[in-house]
């Protein structure tokens, strides 16, 4: 076999792309429309969110832990309002 026995074909190259481990390729596209990056500290937040793998447990730990650190503040507002009343 010759290297050059296929060279007839033609081959789609694929456009340029940069590979999903690279920092803001997990943002969701609605947040891309409306501007985010990786580079903002909202956008930030979500590619490494949007990063986490649920079959791996220490990704799970760490969605809960995020999970309890930005629900714990809503909590406490909800508490404290019912306790004005």
């Amino acid at each position: 076999m010759r290297g050059d026995e296929y060279d007839d074909e033609t081959v789609d190259v694929a456009p340029e792309t940069e590979p999903d481990w690279f920092p803001g390729n997990h943002l969701p596209e609605d947040a891309r429309r409306l501007g985010l990056t990786h580079h903002v500290p909202d956008g930030a937040l979500l590619d490494f969110a949007g990063s986490l793998d649920g079959a791996k447990a220490y990704h799970r730990f760490t969605a809960w832990f995020l999970l309890v650190v930005f629900g714990l503040p809503v909590l406490f507002a909800v508490m404290r309002l019912f306790q004005a009343l």
